[in-house]
């Protein structure tokens, strides 16, 4: 937790860097807001600060509808530190505990379900399943103040399974009913169209131009100022398009699906691919104690992700020691041939579809072609693929593929790809050997030592990639 003297100064002054690490509870009014609320400073004495939203919601605080609490990027606090926590996390985000019990969770995870409930309580102070009905309550929420969806839909959309359930956790811990949420929008929209905002900054120049290199037709589109794609999740198909919004912390996101169900998910799927939850101004502060002194960091460079870890896993076999326009041209080739057709395109081809071709219309060796169909096979074979460090005993396919899909295909932050071309490339030409190795301060100035850029690693290399 922040000493109260550095939220306070925080709060008075709406310093959007805090956005998300603390929250702020009004005692006379009973709500809780973010640090960059537009309303009037309440004083000192009826102020009360909480690590995360949740625990203000605990304490009896219901969220501001002005400056909406539930859109801040999450606060360090809710990640938690270990990596079973952050897994549990994860899997809860993207519905878990909603199809399943706390001790089918436990038992994916590998721990006992008493040691999770500890972690939970330990980390966040609330149990898993009042941490997953809050996420679920709050991306409710987030429907009825953004789109037009009928409050059943946006019950099934939030992953309840009556109305009436529905309505008892919104109550209990929004202290709302989602009638008296919908009753206080002031627009409605036709289409379902969220914000989903960032902490800045964010450098969407740069996205754009690494998002647009490797742009594959009939599966992505991009603009000056938006992205979008073709996307398939748990065989449900649909399409999306984010605008960014640079003046508004955020990107409005145009979602269709075929069914609602799994809109929860994708839409963290979605934060994901943008990197949209990453704190960067303390990432680029561990990152420039890393850099040669001689080295200008990039300011707001963000992890562009790719939508499933299959798809970065073939995208990463057919990059091997080709060019960027090279394997861009493969994998182009692989969805307009394979892929089945979507209604603005096609999406990306599936696991069966590639393990049953013997995909002789690629312009490549052979053994390429046999290692794309073994991954393929693997990933039909096997039902919850999850470790891609398990790909290195399928012939053809080693660490920097590996490397690759991990950092693009699961978002992971601390990737570094030393043996990748470019990389060794920018190291070449940005970074200088030290004038006199006996020189400690001197081999820190002019020598790039990765391990010291640990967890932000994947930062790394996208700021060497930045430097070609």
């Amino acid at each position: 937790m922040l000493d109260s003297q550095v939220c306070q100064k925080a709060r008075l002054s709406r310093d959007a860097r805090f956005d998300g690490k603390f929250f702020i509870a009004v005692k006379t009014t009973g709500i809780y807001c973010r640090t960059v609320c537009p309303a009037h400073p309440p004083k000192e004495e009826n102020v009360e600060y909480f690590t995360s939203a949740l625990l203000a919601a605990q304490s009896g605080y219901r969220p501001c509808l002005r400056c909406r609490p539930d859109s801040a990027p999450d606060s360090p606090a809710w990640q938690g530190v270990g990596a079973t926590l952050d897994r549990a996390i994860k899997l809860i985000n993207q519905g878990a505990l909603q199809h399943s019990s706390l001790s089918e969770l436990s038992k994916r995870l590998g721990v006992s379900d008493r040691y999770l409930r500890k972690l939970f309580n330990q980390h966040l102070g609330v149990s898993p399943k009042a941490y997953a009905l809050y996420q679920q309550c709050l991306f409710a929420k987030k429907l009825l103040h953004q789109t037009s969806l009928p409050i059943t839909e946006v019950a099934l959309a939030s992953g309840f399974d009556s109305i009436r359930r529905f309505n008892d956790c919104f109550k209990d811990q929004l202290k709302l009913t989602p009638t008296q949420m919908r009753k206080q929008k002031k627009t409605v929209n036709s289409k379902v169209v969220l914000k989903l905002y960032y902490r800045p900054p964010f450098n969407w120049y740069q996205m754009q131009q690494f998002l647009s290199a490797r742009l594959i037709e009939g599966l992505e589109w991009i603009t000056p100022n938006s992205y979008g794609r073709t996307i398939t999740w748990q065989g449900i198909a649909g399409q999306f398009t984010a605008t960014h919004l640079e003046e508004q912390h955020c990107f409005e996101v145009e979602i269709q699906l075929d069914e609602l169900k799994v809109l929860k998910p994708v839409v963290n799927n979605i934060r994901r691919i943008l990197d949209l939850d990453a704190d960067l101004v303390q990432i680029e502060q561990d990152l420039t104690r890393t850099l040669p002194t001689h080295i200008q960091l990039t300011q707001g460079l963000r992890l562009p992700g790719v939508w499933a870890l299959f798809e970065a896993g073939i995208r990463a076999i057919l990059g091997q020691q080709v060019s960027v326009q090279a394997a861009r041209n493969l994998v182009c080739q692989l969805v307009s041939t394979l892929g089945e057709a979507a209604p603005n395109g096609r999406y990306f081809p599936t696991p069966e579809a590639i393990a049953r071709n013997e995909l002789s219309f690629l312009k490549m060796p052979d053994s390429r072609r046999q290692t794309l169909i073994r991954f393929a096979q693997y990933f039909c074979d096997a039902k919850a693929p999850e470790t891609p460090d398990d790909w290195l005993a399928i012939k053809g396919i080693g660490p920097w593929t590996v490397a690759y899909a991990k950092m693009r295909g699961q978002s992971d932050p601390d990737i570094f790809l030393g043996s990748d071309l470019g990389v060794m490339k920018a190291l070449k030409a940005h970074i200088a050997p030290p004038e006199t190795s006996s020189a400690t301060s001197s081999q820190s100035a002019h020598t790039l030592l990765p391990d010291l850029a640990s967890p932000w690693r994947s930062y790394l290399t996208f700021q060497l990639w930045s430097q070609l």
